[in-house]
């Protein structure tokens, strides 16, 4: 029988959509919650919610660093589970990404994830048990178009999780990936000041067909994304996730990212490609 989890969980990303359905039904279920937010604002808004919450930006070491100490400080050094949520997207032909641009993506998507989850892994180790639940995408199993930077990110990290899932075993710490599909969430409405700092569309060989995808950019969504669900779909996989005695290694949320996983699987590049392209 292995040790008893501490029900404590860190999630990152909740100042609204995935992140913030997750600390709400995380704590709804007995759990203490560590509600993580890059804004102030939104940690103090949260905070007159009921929650624990504080800053931690994945672009700002420091700022890592001092949210594992106050969990540290504040919890007796324990931490039972660990929801990497936050992320963002730069929408763009690849040819239009700057160097720099996937840089400061990168930054966030991975490199954050990486050092926030190094740096709980000995609070885990200590206590011979944990979890640590990676949100990828349904980008990280199929490409899209427009979307090569997002598309690297989850890859990446797809890739890097599961190596971190290999390395835990015997350790008593469980490393998950969480592969949701559409999702109501913000991520495009914050994806605009990305798109609008990095991709000069207007001198790009691909104008015109900037020019016919920008409405769906900056236009208010009028009905839900074919195979849409709302957020409490991803928190119930984080439920599974980090309570079962035995998770699996991946949980799809949303039918398109169970086609996408049995499409990849079952077809031949050429025709998902095809697939793929049609939408």
């Amino acid at each position: 029988m292995g040790r008893a989890m501490d029900k404590s969980i860190l999630i990152t990303g909740c100042s609204s959509g995935i992140g913030l359905d997750a600390a709400i039904g995380m704590k709804a279920r007995g759990w203490r919650v560590f509600a993580t937010c890059r804004q102030e604002a939104d940690c103090e808004r949260l905070r007159e919610q009921g929650f624990e919450s504080f800053q931690l930006d994945y672009a700002d070491e420091a700022s890592i660093e001092a949210a594992v100490a106050h969990i540290q400080e504040v919890n007796g050094g324990r931490l039972g589970a660990l929801f990497n949520n936050g992320a963002f997207a730069c929408p763009g032909a690849v040819e239009d990404l700057p160097r720099a641009a996937l840089r400061e993506i990168f930054e966030v998507n991975l490199f954050g994830y990486h050092d926030l989850t190094r740096r709980v892994i000995p609070l885990m180790r200590a206590a011979g048990t944990g979890r640590i639940v990676n949100c990828s995408s349904v980008l990280g199993l199929v490409p899209m178009r427009w979307r090569g930077a997002y598309v690297a990110t989850k890859f990446a990290m797809e890739g890097m999780t599961d190596v971190l899932r290999l390395e835990m075993r015997g350790t008593g710490i469980g490393v998950v990936l969480i592969e949701p599909g559409p999702i109501t969430s913000r991520i495009r409405e914050n994806s605009i000041p990305h798109f609008e700092k990095w991709i000069d569309w207007e001198n790009s060989a691909r104008s015109e067909e900037y020019r016919g995808l920008l409405h769906r950019l900056y236009e208010a969504k009028n009905a839900p994304d074919r195979f849409e669900l709302p957020a409490s779909a991803v928190t119930a996989a984080l439920v599974r996730a980090v309570e079962s005695p035995r998770p699996k290694a991946r949980y799809y949320v949303t039918k398109a990212t169970w086609l996408m996983a049995f499409a990849r699987w079952l077809l031949p590049r050429p025709v998902l490609d095809w697939m793929i392209a049609k939408g």
